[in-house]
C-alpha cells in the first residue's frame, strides 16, 4: 500500500496456546528409552504427528526462578537469582505473561507458585503449589490436573500454563534411576494426551491452537540441578500443532537451541510485542508455514529488537558483525520487498527470499551470541569498595596473629591512633571525593551510590580508620623487631615435616583457588594433602618408636611415658579407653607389656588403616566437574536391583556408630542412641530406600514422618543432657571430666541427626569419620603431643577432605535438598533451611566439634 506498516504487529498465528512445564524434564526422559517406554503417546506425536521437536539448552545457573525468567523474558539470568530463588520477587522486566495482559489476552496459571510471585496480578485465575516440599511427589500434581477438564471446557482463555513439579521432587529425592520416575512420566503423557486431544477437538476457528511442552532444567545423576552437566541443562522442547506438517520420517532432536528462544517464538505466535531485552532468535520451523514475506516480516522484527538492544549496551555497535549482517539483509529485504510489490512471482524471487532468511537468521544468531556475552555486567565499584575492605581486615588479622597465638594470647586491634591521626581526615575526604566523581559520572545504576549519603560517609569513615589500623599495627611490628633482645640467648625452635607440611599445604591451597578448574576439583586438593599427611604422620610414629631408640635414651622415656599418661587419663576421664576393673589391674607384667608392644605396632598402622579408609571412601562418590558422571560406588548401591546389599551396608554402618560413640557416654545416652539410630534404620525402610530382612514384596513407601520425628526426640534428648553437663561444669562445678562427657554427648546427639539426613549409601562416611577420629587421638595425636595448632588444622584437613567425601562439589547441584524435608509434613522455611545447611556441611561441622572435645580432654596440657 501507499502507507508503511511495518511497525504494526503482526497478526497472531494461534488462538489458544498451552504450555506444560514439567519440572526437572531431562531430554532424555522424552527421547530416550524411557520415552519410548513411559511416554507412548508423546513418542507417537514426536516421531509421526504434526510436532516439532528441539533440545533446548539452559544456561547455569539451572534452578527453577531463573529458568522461569529466561523462558519469559528471553534475556539470561545471572547467579544472584540462586539466591533470589528462595523467595522470588515480583519481575519487573519486560516479559511475554505482562504483554499478553497488554494485549487483553486472558492467562490462566496452575503450578509451582514461583510464577504467582514473578507475574502478580497477571493471571484472571491461578492456584499455586509449595515448590520446596520435596517429600510430595503425588498431590503437588494432582493440585495442578483437578483443575485440567474444567479449564479446557472453558473458551474464556487464551493462555493457560500449568507447571508440574513432582518429577523434579522424585529425582531431588531418589535420583533420575528412581522406580519412581516411570509412573510419574506415563501420568504426564496421560496428561498431555488430555489436552492435545481436547485443543484439536476445539479447533473450529480459523486459526490453529498451539501446546508447547517443556522442561525448566534437566537433573543430574544424583537427581539435584543448579550446575551445567549434560543431564542438568539439555531440556526437551516440543511445539504441538495441527498448522505444522505431518511428518513420514522422523529425525531425532539433534537440532539445539537456546532456551531464550522459546519468549520470541511465543510473542510472534501470539502476536505480541518481542520482549525488550529478550536475546532469543526466532524458531524458524514454527513459522515455516506462512508465506515468504510474512516469514522475513517476522524474522525482520526479531533483527530488529536484537539491534536496537544492542544499541543500547554497546556504544559501539555499528562495528559489530551481528549489526553489519542485519543491515545488509535488511537492504536484501527491501530489494525483495520491490520485486514483490512489482508482481513477480517467478522462481527467482522465492530463491532470492530464501538468501534473504538465510542472511536475517545468521545475523540473528550472531547479533544473539553478542548480547549473550555482554549479560554478565557487573558493579564494578561496589565490588572494589568491598573488596578494599575485606584486603584491610585480612591484613589487620594476620598482624595480630603472632600476639594472638603467644602465651599471653592478646589480640590488639589499634583503634585510638587513627581516629586523632591527620591521615585518617585526608583519607576521608580523598574516598567522599571519589565517592562523588563516580557517582555523577556513572552511567550505569551502582548499589553503592544508591545508598544515602550518610551510609556512604560511614563506610568511607570505615575504610579510613581499617587503613590506618593495619599503618599502625605494621609500624609497632617494625618497631619492635629493631628493639634489641632482653635475653642473650635465644631458643631455637626448629620446624618439623609437619609444621612445613602444614604450612605449605595451607598456602598452596590458598592459592591454588586462583584458578576456576582447581575450584572445580578442590576435592582432588584436599585428598592429596590428607593423604600426604598421614604418610608424614606415619615416618613420625617410626622416629619416635624406632629412629630415636640408638641416639636419644630419654626420648624413649618420654614416649613411654606419654603411652602410660594417655592410659591413665583414659581410666580416669572414661574419655577413650573403656574404665578396666579392679580385678584387671592387678594382672601380671608380662601381659602389660604386650598390651604396650601392641599398641605400639597399631600406633604404627594407623596412618595405613586411615590412607585405605581414605580410599574407600573417594570411590563411594564421585564429585567435581570432570569425573562426575562416571559411575561410583554409591550409584550402584542406590540402584533398585541392590537394595538387599544397601540395606545390610546401612545396618552395619548404625552398628558400627553405635559402637564407636557409646564409650563416652552416660548409660541414659547410650539407650537414647541405640533407639534412635534404630529409628533411622526404620525411616528409611518407610521411605523405601532399605528394606527389613522380614520384608517381602512391595510395600507402601509412606514419607516416615512418624520415625524421623521419633529420631529428632532422641537427638534433642542426647543434646540436651550434653547440654546440661556443660552448664553445670560452668556453674556449679568446674570439673573438666563433666565439661568433657558434656561436649561428646552433644556431638554424638549430633552425630545421630547426620545418621538420619545422610542417604543410606553415605553412612560409610560417617563410621569412617568416627573411626578416623577415634584412631588419631588415641594412636597418633596423644602419642606425639602435637600442640594445639598443628591438632586444629589438621581436624580443617579432615573436614574439608569429609565434605567431599559426602559427594559435594563447588557445584550447588550436589546440595541434597531433600534433607531439608525429613520429618516434616509441608515446607517450614527455617527448619529446611537448617536442616538442609547441617547435612550438607556436616562433615567440617562434626570435625570442628570433635577438636572441641579433644582439646577440652587435653587440659593437663
Amino acid at each position: 500500500g501507499m502507507v508503511s506498516n511495518w511497525t504494526k504487529i503482526p497478526p497472531p498465528l494461534f488462538h489458544k496456546v498451552v504450555i506444560v512445564l514439567i519440572d526437572a524434564l531431562r531430554d532424555d526422559f522424552v527421547f530416550g528409552s524411557k520415552g519410548k517406554q513411559f511416554m507412548p503417546y508423546t513418542t507417537q506425536v514426536v516421531e509421526k504427528g504434526t510436532s516439532y521437536s528441539f533440545v533446548a539448552e539452559a544456561k547455569p545457573p539451572t534452578v527453577t526462578m531463573p529458568r522461569i525468567k529466561a523462558l519469559m523474558t528471553g534475556s539470561i539470568p545471572g547467579f544472584i537469582d540462586v539466591v533470589v530463588n528462595l523467595n522470588s520477587p515480583a519481575l519487573l522486566d519486560d516479559n511475554l505473561i505482562w504483554q499478553a495482559k497488554t494485549a487483553g489476552k486472558r492467562i490462566i496459571f496452575y503450578g509451582d507458585d514461583t510464577w504467582v510471585k514473578l507475574f502478580p496480578k497477571h493471571f484472571v485465575e491461578y492456584d499455586g503449589t509449595t515448590s520446596f516440599f520435596v517429600s510430595d511427589f503425588t498431590e503437588v500434581d494432582d493440585n495442578v490436573t483437578r483443575h485440567l477438564d474444567r479449564a479446557l471446557k472453558r473458551e474464556d482463555w487464551d493462555l493457560l500454563i500449568l507447571h508440574y513439579l513432582g518429577l523434579d521432587h522424585i529425582g531431588h529425592m531418589t535420583g533420575p534411576n528412581s522406580p519412581l520416575v516411570g509412573p510419574k512420566l506415563r501420568e504426564m503423557d496421560n496428561i498431555l494426551k488430555k489436552i492435545h486431544i481436547s485443543l484439536l477437538s476445539k479447533e473450529e476457528t480459523s486459526l490453529p491452537n498451539l501446546l508447547v511442552v517443556c522442561g525448566d532444567h534437566g537433573m543430574s545423576e544424583t537427581g539435584s540441578h543448579g550446575g551445567s552437566s549434560e543431564g542438568e541443562v539439555h531440556t526437551p522442547l516440543l511445539f504441538i500443532s495441527s498448522a505444522f506438517e505431518k511428518r513420514s520420517v522422523f529425525f531425532p532432536p539433534l537440532f539445539f537451541l537456546q532456551q531464550t528462544d522459546l519468549a520470541s517464538t511465543l510473542a510472534v505466535g501470539l502476536g505480541l510485542p518481542i520482549s525488550r531485552n529478550s536475546v532469543g532468535t526466532l524458531i524458524l520451523p514454527v513459522i515455516r508455514g506462512k508465506t515468504m514475506r510474512e516469514q522475513l516480516r517476522f524474522v525482520h522484527l526479531n533483527g530488529f529488537q536484537l539491534s536496537r538492544l544492542l544499541q543500547e549496551n554497546t556504544p559501539a555497535y555499528e562495528k559489530d558483525p551481528g549489526y553489519e549482517h542485519f543491515k545488509i539483509a535488511e537492504k536484501s529485504h527491501g530489494n525483495w520487498i520491490k520485486l514483490y510489490l512489482e508482481g513477480n512471482n517467478s522462481e527467482i524471487l522465492l530463491n532470492l527470499g530464501k538468501k534473504v532468511l538465510k542472511q536475517y537468521l545468521e545475523a540473528l544468531k550472531t547479533l544473539s551470541s553478542s548480547l549473550s556475552k555482554q549479560v554478565a555486567q557487573y558493579d564494578m565499584y561496589s565490588m572494589m569498595v568491598g573488596t578494599v575492605i575485606i584486603m584491610e581486615v585480612l591484613l589487620l588479622l594476620l598482624l595480630s596473629v603472632p600476639k594472638a597465638l603467644s602465651k599471653r594470647a592478646e589480640f590488639e586491634v589499634p583503634l585510638s591512633p587513627p581516629l586523632f591521626s591527620l591521615l585518617f581526615y585526608l583519607m576521608c575526604l580523598m574516598l567522599c571525593a571519589v565517592h562523588v566523581i563516580v557517582c555523577t559520572s556513572a552511567e550505569s545504576l551502582c548499589y553503592f551510590c544508591s545508598m544515602s549519603w550518610l551510609t556512604a560517609v560511614g563506610v568511607m569513615m570505615l575504610i579510613s580508620a581499617l587503613m590506618c589500623g593495619v599503618l599502625s599495627a605494621s609500624a609497632k611490628i617494625f618497631e619492635n623487631s629493631r628493639r634489641p633482645l632482653k635475653n642473650s640467648v635465644v631458643s631455637s625452635s626448629s620446624w618439623s615435616e609437619i609444621d612445613m607440611l602444614i604450612l605449605a599445604g595451607t598456602i598452596g591451597h590458598v592459592l591454588s583457588l586462583g584458578a576456576s578448574s582447581f575450584i572445580e576439583e578442590e576435592h582432588q586438593t584436599w585428598y592429596f594433602l590428607i593423604n600426604t599427611l598421614c604418610l608424614v604422620l606415619c615416618q613420625e610414629l617410626c622416629r619416635s618408636n624406632f629412629l630415636v631408640k640408638e641416639c636419644d635414651p630419654q626420648h624413649i622415656a618420654n614416649v613411654k611415658q606419654n603411652f602410660d599418661s594417655i592410659e591413665e587419663t583414659a581410666e580416669c576421664k572414661n574419655i577413650d579407653i573403656p574404665a578396666a576393673d579392679s580385678s584387671k589391674l592387678g594382672k601380671a607384667t608380662s601381659s602389660s607389656e604386650f598390651i604396650k608392644g601392641s599398641e605400639k605396632w597399631i600406633s604404627l598402622a594407623t596412618p595405613w588403616i586411615i590412607l585405605i579408609c581414605c580410599r574407600l571412601l573417594r570411590s563411594l562418590n564421585q564429585t567435581g566437574v570432570q569425573w562426575a558422571h562416571r559411575p561410583d560406588f554409591g550409584h550402584w548401591l542406590t540402584s533398585s536391583e541392590h537394595k538387599p546389599e544397601l540395606s545390610f551396608l546401612a545396618a552395619v554402618s548404625l552398628l558400627m556408630i553405635f559402637f564407636l560413640v557409646r564409650r563416652r557416654c552416660s548409660l541414659v545416652s547410650k539407650i537414647a542412641m541405640a533407639l534412635g539410630l534404630l529409628g533411622v534404620y526404620s525411616y528409611r525402610a518407610a521411605v523405601g530406600n532399605v528394606v527389613f530382612p522380614w520384608q517381602h514384596g512391595g510395600k507402601d513407601i509412606s514419607k516416615g514422618i512418624t520415625e524421623a520425628r521419633f529420631v529428632y526426640v532422641f537427638v534433642l534428648g542426647i543434646v540436651f543432657t550434653g547440654t546440661k553437663d556443660l552448664l553445670k561444669s560452668q556453674v556449679i562445678s568446674a570439673d573438666s571430666s563433666t565439661k568433657s562427657t558434656g561436649l561428646w554427648e552433644v556431638y554424638s546427639g549430633l552425630v545421630l541427626l547426620a545418621a538420619l539426613l545422610f542417604r543410606p549409601h553415605n553412612l560409610p562416611v560417617l563410621v569412617f569419620c568416627l573411626l578416623i577420629q577415634t584412631m588419631m587421638t588415641k594412636y597418633i595425636w596423644r602419642p606425639l603431643k602435637f600442640d594445639a595448632a598443628q591438632i586444629t588444622i589438621m581436624h580443617y584437613w579432615f573436614g574439608q577432605a569429609f565434605f567431599y567425601f559426602q559427594g559435594n562439589s563447588n557445584g550447588i547441584a550436589t546440595v541434597d535438598v531433600s534433607a531439608g524435608f525429613v520429618g516434616l509434613e509441608s515446607y517450614v522455611e527455617i527448619p529446611a533451611i537448617f536442616l538442609t545447611a547441617f547435612a550438607t556441611y556436616a562433615g567440617p561441622f562434626l570435625w570442628a566439634i570433635h577438636l572441641l572435645c579433644y582439646l577440652s580432654s587435653e587440659v593437663s596440657r
